[in-house]
C-alpha cells in the first residue's frame, strides 16, 4: 500500500544571482553618510593639530587623520562609497563610477560636514581659557601660500604638490576599490595611510590638505587671508583627481575592449544567449551612458546583472562585490 506524504510548505529554491545584490540605499542616506564620514575626518585632521604644534611634530597629526579616515571608510563606506574628499568624488565622476548629479550632492553634503566639525572645534576652542585667540589657532592649521606657508612654498610649489598629491589619492582609492582587485577589502587601510602619508608632507608645506572640503572648514575660521586663498586649494585638488579619473577610466576602457576581443574569439553561443553573446567586463563594471558603473555578466550568462551604481561603494558589501 502507497502512502501519499504531504509536500513540505516551502521548498529549498538557491537564490537567483540578482537576489544576492543588496539594496542600494537611498540618496539621503548615502549623504548623511558622507556628511557624518567627513565631519569625523575634519575633526580629526583640524583637532589634533590645533591642540598642538605640527609644525615641529608633522606624523601624529598626519596619523590621526590617515586613522580617522580609515575608521570613517570601515564604518560608514558601504553606505556611500566612503569618499569623505570632494577631490575623491570628482576622480569618481570622472572616471564613471557615480552619477554628475550624486557627486554634486556629495560634494554638498561632505561641505556640510566640514563645516560641522569645524564649528564644534570652534566651540572647543573658546572653551580653553589658555586661548584668547580662537581666529588665529586656525590659522595655525590653513591652508596657504607664500607668507602664509610655513616655509614661504610659492603658488607655483603648493599648486604642484596638491596636484600630485591629490592625483595619487585619488588614484590610490580608485584602483583599491575596484572589483578586480583580490586585496579590495584592505582599501580603507591603503587610503588612510596614503592620506597619512600625503598630509604628513603638507603639513611642513602649508598644511596642504589635498582635500577641498577640510580646506574650506579651517579657512572659515582663519580669517580673509585663508580665505583669499582657498581657490588653489579647490582648483588645484579637481585637476589631480581629473588626472586619476581619465588615467583609471582608460585603463577599464582598455581591459574592457581587450576582453571583449578575446570573448568573440573563444565564446561559443549557447542556446541561452540566442547566438549573442553577452557583454563581459575584466572587473565586473561596464560603463553606460549615464556614467556609472553597473553591469556585472559573462559570456554566457542569459543577461546582465545590475551590481550596484557606485562600483567604490558595493566593494564594501562582500556581496555586492560578488
Amino acid at each position: 500500500m502507497t502512502l501519499l506524504v504531504p509536500a513540505p510548505d516551502s521548498v529549498d529554491v538557491q537564490p537567483s544571482a540578482a537576489s544576492d545584490v543588496p539594496p542600494r540605499p537611498g540618496l539621503v542616506a548615502r549623504l548623511s553618510a558622507e556628511a557624518l564620514g567627513t565631519l569625523i575626518v575634519v575633526v580629526a585632521g583640524l583637532g589634533v593639530p590645533l591642540f598642538t604644534i605640527p609644525q615641529s611634530s608633522p606624523l601624529p597629526a598626519a596619523l590621526a587623520a590617515g586613522l580617522a579616515l580609515t575608521a570613517a571608510m570601515l564604518a560608514f563606506g558601504y553606505v556611500s562609497g566612503g569618499h569623505f574628499n570632494p577631490a575623491v568624488t570628482m576622480g569618481n565622476a570622472i572616471a564613471g563610477r557615480i552619477r554628475l548629479a550624486d557627486a554634486a550632492a556629495y560634494i554638498g553634503a561632505q561641505l556640510v560636514g566640514a563645516v560641522l566639525g569645524a564649528v564644534a572645534l570652534y566651540g572647543v576652542l573658546r572653551t580653553v581659557p589658555t586661548i584668547n585667540d580662537s581666529q588665529g589657532a586656525f590659522a595655525t592649521v590653513a591652508a596657504g601660500f607664500g607668507e602664509h606657508s610655513i616655509i614661504q612654498v610659492p603658488l607655483a610649489g603648493v599648486l604642484l604638490v596638491e596636484v600630485l598629491g591629490t592625483a595619487l589619492l585619488v588614484a590610490i582609492f580608485l584602483a583599491t576599490t575596484a572589483r578586480g582587485n583580490p586585496a579590495r577589502a584592505a582599501a580603507p587601510f591603503a587610503v588612510g595611510l596614503t592620506t597619512a602619508m600625503l598630509l604628513q608632507l603638507g603639513q611642513a608645506l602649508g598644511n596642504v590638505p589635498f582635500n577641498p572640503a577640510r580646506a574650506t572648514a579651517s579657512a572659515i575660521f582663519s580669517g580673509p587671508d585663508a580665505l583669499g586663498q582657498l581657490w588653489l586649494f579647490w582648483v588645484a585638488p579637481v585637476v589631480g583627481a581629473a588626472i586619476a579619473g581619465l588615467v583609471f577610466r582608460g585603463f577599464v576602457q582598455s581591459a574592457r575592449t581587450s576582453d571583449a576581443a578575446t570573448a568573440a574569439v573563444t565564446a561559443q553561443p549557447t542556446a541561452q544567449t540566442d547566438g549573442k553573446l553577452t557583454e563581459a567586463d575584466v572587473d565586473g563594471t561596464g560603463f553606460d551612458d549615464a556614467g556609472l558603473a553597473d553591469v556585472t555578466a559573462t559570456a554566457t550568462s542569459a543577461s546582465a546583472v545590475p551590481a550596484g551604481n557606485d562600483e567604490a561603494r558595493s566593494f564594501f558589501d562582500r556581496k555586492g562585490g560578488k
